[in-house]
């Protein structure tokens, strides 16, 4: 700013010069009046007096517009910092195992081994202060833990979360695409990833993938209340080639207890909603029907209608109740327990046990003992797993285990090699 304040001086100094000597000639009797110390001292006085006041008055005018965009509360952007995160997951496994058939797979699939690789990298960017705004793109050939489907595509958006923390007690989260129960729980301790679905992920039902939801959180000194409502993409068929959405409600209650104990209450309620337009209206759209058509002709009517007993066994409400036990001994060691049920059936159960040491240092390590009952001729599988966890510096880590599974008649062992490298 001195530099060209300093060139702007001496332009006008140059101007006024030229213009003087103009004057000068063409008016040779005031010569001597223009050339007096004194006049031409005042004049230059006059005219950087006149300078600086206008300099002040633009300064003025800068510093109001930044200080009136510095409080501005129009853009929630305003000073927003985004953190961005990396994760890769890479499982491997031998399989121990009898001869491979349907029976061997749908005991691989319940014992839920998910091998391959899956990354995932997340955008999350702090508005107004309090709010949290979440982007997450994944492409795995995994679970549905990263992409909701099993497909070895390319990187993708996988969710889109936007959580308001409207003042202590409550909290509302909106999700449009990607959203699971678990985004809703009110769980605050770290879950370590195990080798296998049962020994990572918690009760089953926090990990469907609901769509898009939006659920609230409230926050007592002694109750963590939370309430969702989600609605599911059209990816369900009938034989009737019918489509439709799912409506899911989720609510959790949890309640901490002395010495570091947390018991939580959890259910999802699932209520197909099934129509026989094979329409597809695109994301974020949801049909509802409110408006019918003119009745057509009775022939026409029981020609396409299916029988009306039909209809009624294939819109059928499911549901989930879990009870999760979480305690933690120290900072990095942790032991949880959970169960749940479906359908309100006491023959449809899933259990587990884990324990998990999640120490920085060199060597971790974790167990799970889990199982399962469900079908009508009530056969068990159970599930014995253990690793140890080798940590290469802040950032990988090695997971070296063993898995040992029985369902109905067949048996499985497998040699697992886990890895995580996160950025």
């Amino acid at each position: 700013m001195e530099a060209v304040a300093s060139v702007m001086d001496k332009l006008k100094g140059f101007a006024k010069s030229s213009c003087d000597f103009v004057v000068g000639l063409a008016h040779p009797r005031d010569k001597s009046y223009s050339r007096n110390p004194i006049e031409i001292l005042k004049r230059l006085q006059r005219e950087a007096f006149s300078d600086l006041m206008k300099l002040r008055d633009r300064q003025d005018k800068v510093e109001r517009v930044l200080s009136f965009y510095k409080t501005s509360k129009g853009s929630p952007f305003q000073e927003a910092s985004t953190i961005v995160r990396g994760k890769v997951d890479v499982l491997g496994a031998i399989l121990l195992m009898g001869d491979p058939d349907q029976q061997c797979t749908d005991a691989l699939d319940r014992a839920g081994i998910r091998t391959g690789i899956g990354t995932r990298f997340a955008f999350e960017t702090s508005l107004r202060a309090k709010d949290t705004l979440l982007a997450e793109f994944a492409a795995s050939q995994q679970d549905a833990e990263f992409t909701g489907h099993r497909s070895g595509g390319a990187l993708s958006l996988a969710k889109v979360s936007y959580r308001a923390n409207v003042n202590d007690w409550l909290t509302a989260i909106a999700i449009p695409i990607g959203a699971q129960c678990r985004d809703f729980s009110s769980s605050t301790t770290h879950q370590e990833k195990g080798l296998t679905d049962l020994s990572s992920i918690g009760p089953p039902l926090l990990n469907q993938q609901n769509g898009c939801a939006f659920g609230l959180t409230v926050k007592s000194s002694n109750v963590i209340a939370s309430l969702a409502q989600s609605v599911s993409g059209p990816g369900m068929q009938t034989d009737f080639d019918e489509i439709g959405h799912h409506f899911g409600t989720f609510g959790q209650l949890a309640c901490p207890l002395p010495r570091r104990i947390r018991l939580s209450l959890m259910g999802l309620l699932q209520v197909p909603k099934l129509s026989r337009c094979c329409v597809k209206f695109g994301a974020l759209t949801i049909p509802m029907g409110f408006l019918k058509r003119s009745k057509a002709p009775e022939s026409l009517f029981e020609a396409s209608a299916p029988p009306e007993e039909t209809i009624s066994r294939e819109i059928v409400s499911t549901g989930s109740v879990a009870l999760r036990l979480e305690s933690e001994f120290d900072e990095n060691t942790r032991i949880e327990g959970w169960i749940e049920m479906k359908d309100s059936n006491p023959k449809n159960l899933q259990w587990a046990v884990t324990m998990t040491d999640d120490s920085e240092d060199e060597f971790g390590w974790g167990m799970s003992f889990s199982g399962m009952l469900e079908g009508p001729k009530n056969w068990e599988h159970l599930q014995i797993e253990s690793y140890v966890k080798l940590n290469l510096g802040k950032k990988f880590c090695l997971k070296p285990g063993v898995v040992y599974a029985t369902d109905r008649d067949t048996r499985m062992l497998a040699l697992m090699l886990r890895s995580n490298l996160s950025f």
